[in-house]
């Protein structure tokens, strides 16, 4: 009796093998219809996308990454009485450093050792407005940045970007 089943056992086991393909074939129809409606009924913004889009453009394998090693919010000693202390950051990449600081009027910063350099403030969808460094590698920005923001640096030696910071 015990015989006839293990026969079954066999046979519901090569079934359900065979049933698989069918199975994954009606997961992905059914995974594409829910994309579709999801594109109709709730779009990714546009905004959104292109924000996707710049942080893939930030994709390069030959960029160097400037890390914080120094943020006053964090690091600093609070002073007493100190009301509207700016921000003060600095980033290391190698032996390259960049210090900033910020003020709800903007934010200045220099590259040590000098160097010339075009900066860019990565924030939001827009791209900021390129700056550009002076013979002792200071550069300055009219407006702070809001929310998440991050520099990218290109020098002849190379890009380098600072990490992501929320302001």
């Amino acid at each position: 009796m015990s015989d006839m089943y293990d026969d079954r056992d066999d046979q519901d086991a090569a079934f359900d093998e065979e049933a698989l393909p069918d199975e994954e074939f009606a997961l992905e129809l059914l995974e594409e219809e829910l994309r579709q409606a999801a594109a109709i009924l709730d779009p990714v913004p546009p905004a959104l996308r292109h924000l996707a889009v710049e942080a893939f453009a930030l994709h390069d394998l030959d960029i160097r990454i400037a890390e914080l090693s120094f943020d006053s919010v964090v690091d600093a000693l609070p002073v007493r009485g100190a009301t509207g202390a700016p921000r003060m950051l600095t980033f290391h990449a190698g032996e390259v450093t960049v210090d900033v600081e910020l003020t709800p009027q903007g934010l200045m910063g220099q590259v040590l050792p000098p160097r010339s350099a075009r900066i860019e403030v990565l924030s939001g969808p827009q791209a900021g407005s390129p700056l550009t460094t002076d013979d002792m590698g200071r550069f300055t920005c009219e407006t702070s940045p809001a929310g998440p923001f991050a520099l990218r640096l290109r020098t002849d030696e190379g890009v380098i970007v600072t990490d992501w910071l929320t302001v």
